[in-house]
């Protein structure tokens, strides 16, 4: 499927990014309407196998959805998950027992061959493997037990938007067929989602305030943390601003020193416990005259300096880094253009990152 571009962006630098966000939508849809039963059959499969523990590897844009799924895994299903160190296999032959264990391998392109090679060691140690990927033609998903495909349909700019969004809802489907669930609470995310990228103008208006910053800081809590991880990729990848993301309660161990009123802090406040627990951090925030940027509820937005207000109103606070990363996939794209580059053509980068 080739890129649609929105009307207004036309010609403009950044058109494939563009078209690739405004896929996102009838992806969604996609995902649930044909990419559903498969990813609840392959969830049954694996559930039956009854894994005791659960290993996550990934790169880039990836490593933050394997992120979101650590969180999801943790809080609803109570199995413990670790993000894993590829090195420790590919770099330096380690061995380790990995009878029983669920190793989830997320990766947009599956061609990197670190991926290939942890995840065929991970299945001759004995681990139950499964992988996520836009593409189930890779050498990833070949070597791997088991595959979903994320039905984001090809990705030609280089910033990934509709591949990182496509992965959090199928392993959100993923997870919810692991416990016997059907994943129904997502079916208000496409239209959701197409209201939030409606509101472009917004974002660009935003974008002219962060046109000259020096760098910024992009802090979360719960399952807004991977959101704010991979919009600091975004940031960094397209416009070049070094980004710094921090989990709330990390900002507090020390980094908060370096907040001041000049340079951005962007809090992405999803709605219901990370939230709250995200609330204290917001009070020294402000406290430190700090020009404070929130995605999130209304009330949260009206309290800062700046923001976007998510329609969080009904949404689970697990589906709501779906909808949080849209207006701030929009941002980067945004201020790059402002400031004179082409965010569909990022320096010293390749669309398949091939680490070892």
């Amino acid at each position: 499927m080739s890129a649609t571009y929105p009307a207004g962006d036309g010609e403009r630098p950044g058109r494939i990014m563009s078209g690739e966000m405004a896929e996102q939508p009838a992806m969604l849809r996609r995902i649930l309407e044909r990419g559903a039963p498969a990813v609840r059959e392959t969830a049954g499969r694996i559930a039956a196998r009854n894994p005791r523990f659960v290993l996550l590897t990934a790169r880039g844009t990836s490593d933050n959805a394997a992120l979101y799924a650590k969180y999801l895994l943790e809080i609803t299903l109570g199995l413990p998950c670790g993000l894993a160190s590829m090195s420790t296999t590919t770099a330096y032959g380690a061995k380790p027992d990995l009878r029983d264990v669920l190793v989830i391998t997320v990766s947009q392109s599956g061609g990197s061959p670190d991926l290939v090679a942890s995840t065929r060691a991970a299945r001759e140690a004995g681990a139950v493997t499964l992988v996520v990927t836009n593409n189930p033609d890779s050498p990833l998903a070949a070597v791997s037990e088991y595959h979903i495909d994320i039905l984001a349909g090809p990705e030609r700019a280089l910033p990934a938007t509709k591949t990182y969004t496509a992965s959090l809802l199928s392993l959100y489907l993923f997870v919810e067929g692991l416990r016997g669930g059907d994943g129904a609470a997502a079916a208000v995310l496409p239209d959701l989602a197409q209201e939030v990228l409606a509101r472009k103008d917004e974002v660009r208006a935003l974008a002219s305030r962060y046109r000259f910053a020096e760098r910024m800081v992009i802090t979360s809590r719960g399952y807004g943390y991977p959101t704010a991880k991979e919009a600091a990729l975004k940031l960094m990848e397209t416009s070049y601003i070094p980004a710094l993301s921090y989990s709330g309660a990390d900002l507090l161990h020390g980094p908060l020193a370096m907040v001041d009123n000049i340079s951005p802090v962007m809090a992405v406040v999803t709605d219901g416990r990370g939230g709250e627990a995200l609330q204290p951090v917001l009070d020294r925030l402000r406290g430190r005259g700090a020009d404070l940027f929130v995605v999130g509820p209304e009330a949260q937005v009206a309290a800062a300096s700046a923001g976007f207000v998510l329609p969080t109103a009904g949404v689970a606070e697990e589906l709501q880094p779906v909808l949080e990363i849209l207006p701030l996939q929009r941002l980067a794209y945004e201020v790059t253009i402002a400031r004179g580059q082409d965010p569909d053509a990022p320096r010293a980068l390749a669309k398949v990152t091939e680490t070892r």
